[in-house]
């Protein structure tokens, strides 16, 4: 299994809604809120690296009134 988080920039006032959405893809663990440099974080879970790269790629970039997004994928030792 891959775990990748992804910090999302969005425009203002849209986060709920993004958040909604963000909700509906099956690899979603966990979406939720942040302050500081990000609007929000999201917590994936997949097969393999792959298929984040596609759900990234594929789903969450394709989000309207999404600005800016930063994958980082979890380095298993």
């Amino acid at each position: 299994m891959t775990v990748a988080y992804v910090l999302i920039n969005c425009e203002l006032g849209m986060e709920d809604s993004i958040m909604d959405k963000l909700k509906e893809i099956e690899q979603v663990k966990e979406v939720f809120g942040t302050i500081g440099t990000h609007d929000m974080m999201v917590k994936l879970d997949a097969e393999n690296f792959e298929k984040i790269r596609e759900v990234v790629s594929q789903k969450i970039q394709k989000i309207e009134k999404i600005r800016s997004i930063s994958t980082l994928v979890r380095k298993d030792n």
